[in-house]
């Protein structure tokens, strides 16, 4: 009881048995925490899940069918090319850029984002020299003389509507549109419609996407309003890099989003359930109050 009280008279806590345990600088130490036991089939199911990931042995590079193919029709036609994400359609448009600038032609490459107009800027320019690259976006203009531009679709439209007015020409042979799959959004479709109709059939039009399921017929329609013909190239077969979904669970346990039926897996299902539960429960409780 003394103890006790000259403790609490000099308005100090009485020490807990149960302190932390301190180094050597009479410093608390901090409490680790005990990792998530792992079991058997989690182990066995996270080692399917990781397999394989990581960078691939350093093989000499080899064109697949459809990129020589798609290659081979610019010479003569524009190309829609249709392919599954990860496949190779930039190195297209790449090697196509390439030939263009040896021979001192002019480009145009259009995304429909910001953020990817400004990787294919640097990607660019670490390919073909950051003198030969401009950019041309809402945010940003830089080197805009170059004979290669990378711009957002709008910017290109933009471009389009002011050589018509002024009676002039737009300074490109080859313009590429990535993601050509957006002339199908509600809001902005608009957008890569006008640029192909605006586009004079003396420049060449390649058209990325991994998504145009009527690739023949969207083709047809190029064909329409351009007078210029318009090769469809598709690659077959799924996607090169498969993807992988996983879950992280409250106890930082990394299991697999899906389980081997192809459905959502058992232990996320079950955890979803009980936090409904527990939901309704607590909803319960507040009518009753």
């Amino acid at each position: 009881m003394r103890r006790s009280r000259r403790f609490h008279e000099r308005g100090e806590k009485r020490p807990s048995k149960r302190s932390r345990p301190r180094d050597q600088r009479g410093e608390q130490k901090p409490i680790r925490e005990k990792p998530p036991a792992i079991s058997g089939n989690h182990s066995r199911e996270l080692r399917e899940l990781l397999s394989g990931i990581g960078a691939p042995k350093p093989e000499p590079f080899k064109p697949d069918p459809f990129q020589l193919e798609a290659l081979a029709a610019l010479e003569f036609e524009d190309v829609l090319v249709t392919a599954p994400t990860g496949s190779g359609k930039t190195w297209i448009a790449r090697e196509e850029i390439r030939r263009l600038l040896d021979a001192g032609k002019r480009a145009w490459y259009t995304t429909p984002l910001k953020a990817l107009t400004n990787s294919k800027y640097y990607e660019f320019g670490e390919e073909f020299g950051a003198e030969r690259v401009g950019i041309l976006t809402g945010d940003r203009k830089e080197n805009s003389d170059a004979p290669l531009i990378v711009g957002t679709t709008e910017i290109f439209r933009n471009q389009l509507f002011d050589a018509l007015r002024g009676g002039e020409e737009v300074r490109a042979d080859l313009v590429v549109f990535d993601e050509a799959h957006y002339l199908a959004d509600e809001d902005r479709g608009h957008v890569w419609e006008e640029a192909i109709i605006l586009t004079p059939p003396r420049i060449r039009m390649l058209l990325l996407s991994a998504t145009i399921g009527n690739a023949r017929e969207f083709a047809t329609w190029i064909e329409e309003v351009r007078g210029v013909r318009c090769g469809v190239v598709t690659r077959p077969g799924n996607r090169p890099v498969p993807l992988r979904a996983a879950f992280i669970m409250p106890d930082k346990r990394l299991i697999p989003l899906l389980g081997p039926n192809g459905k959502l897996n058992r232990e996320i299902a079950a955890m979803i359930e009980q936090q409904d539960e527990t939901r309704r429960s607590g909803r319960d409780s507040f009518r009753r109050r």
